[in-house]
């Protein structure tokens, strides 16, 4: 029996509820795209372990199956996380920033066909300052026309600031939500400083979202995409 990876279900078990549900955010992006194109993606959330490096795995598997050019980039420098689901060695964003690696040494292919991976290298002592910098930027304006999808791993937004300093490098920004431990004024505070810092922010990722009544049962750790369109 072949081993499953529940950190890539998408890959691992495609026609599972979840994988749909992965599906139904690659969806969303696709349609919030008709008013500019929308590239490079960041993907944050309010405090740690509320499933972002899952959710964000996920997302690219999903983009990848349809037949874009995806890069993960892992720019949780305080935690890396992504190399580990993709069983990668953890060379990367930190090298390039800060002594110059090339880029081309550290982004790897993954099993899935069209999907990349750029780990966030070592953990660093200084990751607002990396983010912040002139060479983090120039990394992402370099890459994205190699790619149809820049997704953007950072660290939570509330505890630290780094996903702030990230999000006007990004195109967008989607808030991952652990609906079991984040209220509305963890989520208005983050909304605040995302807008604070000029970023765009596309919709919200909700967790551990129960379905009553589901065909499916219920007690699956669902995601599901809000878009600006259906918040109003």
């Amino acid at each position: 029996m072949a081993e499953h990876n529940y950190q890539l279900i998408a890959h691992s078990d495609p026609k599972s509820p979840v994988a749909e549900a992965f599906r139904t955010i690659r969806t969303n992006i696709q349609f919030s795209q008709t008013d500019r194109r929308i590239k490079v993606i960041m993907l944050t959330s309010p405090t740690p372990n509320e499933g972002k490096t899952t959710v964000m795995a996920n997302l690219g598997v999903v983009l990848a199956q349809a037949g874009y050019k995806v890069l993960i980039v892992d720019a949780d420098l305080r935690n890396p996380s992504q190399h580990k689901v993709f069983k990668l060695h953890n060379v990367g964003v930190s090298n390039i920033v800060s002594t110059g690696v090339a880029v081309a040494e550290c982004i790897k292919a993954t099993p899935v066909e069209n999907l990349f991976v750029l780990p966030a290298g070592p953990v660093a002592p200084n990751p607002s300052e990396l983010l912040g910098s002139k060479a983090a930027y120039d990394l992402i304006v370099g890459l994205k026309p190699y790619y149809d999808f820049i997704l953007i791993d950072t660290p939570p937004i509330l505890p630290v600031t780094d996903a702030v300093i990230v999000s006007g490098k990004a195109d967008g920004t989607i808030l991952l939500i652990d609906s079991s431990i984040v209220g509305v004024e963890m989520a208005k505070e983050c909304k605040a400083r995302l807008e604070q810092a000029h970023g765009h922010i596309l919709g919200v990722v909700l967790n551990k979202v129960e379905i009553r009544g589901s065909k499916y049962g219920k007690g699956y750790g669902y995601y599901y995409y809000y878009g600006e369109e259906e918040k109003k």
